[in-house]
């Protein structure tokens, strides 16, 4: 099942299209800043990784498949100061 983690106007969800290793980011804010998703994957629990999406309002970025997505948030980026993010959580 899908869950999705909402920072300011920006939506991850994972896992994403039924594909347990794939995340989406959507930018459903119109602010100008870019959107991401930052998370882990299942063989390289260690690594946090980051999907951007810059193209704009109204648009989604998702990442190519791979393992699995074990956790992750969604955060609208702020330039100058502190992002709006998401909780961590785990699909």
């Amino acid at each position: 099942m899908a869950l999705s983690a909402k920072g300011g106007g920006v939506t991850a969800t994972a896992p994403y299209g039924g594909d347990a290793g794939v995340i989406s980011v959507y930018d459903g804010s119109s602010d100008g800043d870019p959107g991401k998703a930052e998370y882990y994957r299942q063989t390289s629990a260690g690594t946090k990784r980051t999907l951007w999406n810059h193209s704009g309002p109204s648009t989604r970025a998702t990442s190519a498949s791979g393992s699995k997505i074990i956790k992750f948030q969604a955060c609208d980026e702020n330039y100058g100061t502190p992002d709006d993010c998401s909780g961590w959580v785990a699909p």
